[in-house]
């Protein structure tokens, strides 16, 4: 497994695992779940939040398509199977 940090300017983390099998990036959001909306276009991921008086985006390079994504208590979980 590999692992890799970030940290935006807001303090929120985003982590990347890499197993053998699947590729996993999870993200601490500070907003709920009804806020993030995600769209997959290719290899890119395109997450956009609302945050009431703006909205604000990130992209996010997926190693293949076809992602499996989730936002259950303000974690965004996204799995690609390499």
């Amino acid at each position: 497994m590999t692992q890799s940090q970030t940290a935006g300017r807001d303090g929120r983390f985003v982590r990347r695992y890499e197993y053998d099998d699947h590729w996993l990036l999870a993200a601490d959001l500070p907003v709920d779940d009804e806020q993030v909306e995600v769209d997959v276009v290719g290899s890119t991921a395109i997450v956009v939040i609302d945050h009431g008086d703006r909205l604000s985006e990130a992209e996010f390079e997926l190693p293949a398509a076809d992602p499996d994504v989730t936002v259950q208590n303000g974690v965004l979980t996204i799995t690609v199977d390499q």
